[in-house]
């Protein structure tokens, strides 16, 4: 699976005074991290950007300098998402567009003008889709606008949106059933996703096994790509295909009831987070308890 580092991203106090006092030490240092502990991409999250639109263009130049890796230029602003690319030097990945009016006149040409792949949310101006019938009919309708200005499949990455399981368990059932239909709706198009966005409102000491345990069982489902934390070195290796017989077990715990009664306590908490994650049992911040 294609990974996407996390770790540059505003809402850090770190990066956003680094990005106030235009110091390029500490980002540099967190893209090299990145670049060594597997990332394929690094993601520049700015934000809105309203105040310095050309952030992104100064952000984007001094991580060019530190790494040799394709960046994912993260802002809604369209004036700063141009500034990042224009100085790009390996073709970059726009993150992101979306369904709202707004987003595809301004954000989706810019993927066009540059010749560079894009991620389209299934976000649209009534909100977020809730289930896999309407995300479909969302982002088909998103993709056929992006068609339509020059826009390949090929080139979109369609993000699902992954909310977080404590506020909403179903809606996880249901990003997996969309994540099976998009070849037969979107051919050719790649996916991709906030992996940590499911995890948020749980537990410090439980969102590893969460997250780490869905991007398994994301990409048995098809999906091409998500944004993580980069050191997050055992999800990183269960995505990279590293760790098979964890993965195998997650495989196992999907497709069959397994008795739990006898397995060490770490295959045991993989075991109850696969049912949790697809709906079998329901969401506590105690699930491993019960």
């Amino acid at each position: 699976m294609i990974l996407i580092g996390e770790n540059i991203q505003i809402l850090s106090k770190v990066v956003s005074n680094a990005l106030k006092e235009k110091d390029e030490k500490p980002l540099q240092d967190l893209a090299i991290r990145q670049a060594k502990a597997g990332a394929d991409y690094i993601d520049l999250n700015i934000g809105p950007a309203r105040k310095d639109p050309d952030v992104m263009k100064w952000l984007a130049g001094v991580i060019q300098e530190a790494v040799n890796k394709p960046l994912s230029l993260d802002t809604t602003n369209p004036i700063a998402m141009e500034a990042g690319l224009s100085v790009c030097k390996i073709p970059p990945l726009i993150n992101s567009a979306s369904g709202k009016q707004e987003s595809k006149e301004k954000m989706l040409p810019l993927a066009a003008k540059y010749n560079c792949d894009v991620v389209v949310s299934v976000l649209i101006d009534a909100g977020i889709p809730t289930d896999s019938s309407s995300r479909a009919e969302a982002i088909m309708e998103t993709v056929a606008y992006a068609n339509e200005i020059g826009i390949p499949n090929e080139r979109i990455w369609v993000d699902p949106i992954m909310m977080p399981i404590s506020v909403d368990q179903p809606q996880v059932v249901e990003l997996f059933e969309f994540m099976k239909i998009l070849q037969d709706i979107c051919p050719g198009a790649k996916s991709t996703l906030g992996l940590s966005n499911l995890s948020n409102g749980a537990p410090e000491h439980l969102r590893g096994i969460l997250n780490r345990i869905c991007i398994v069982m994301l990409e048995r489902f098809g999906c091409f790509s998500a944004i993580v934390d980069s050191f997050d070195e055992e999800l990183v290796m269960l995505a990279k295909g590293q760790l098979p017989e964890i993965s195998d077990l997650i495989y196992k715990a999907m497709d069959e009831e397994i008795d739990i009664s006898s397995l060490p306590k770490k295959e045991t908490d993989i075991v109850k987070t696969v049912n949790v994650l697809m709906g079998k049992s329901l969401y506590s911040h105690s699930w491993l308890e019960t």
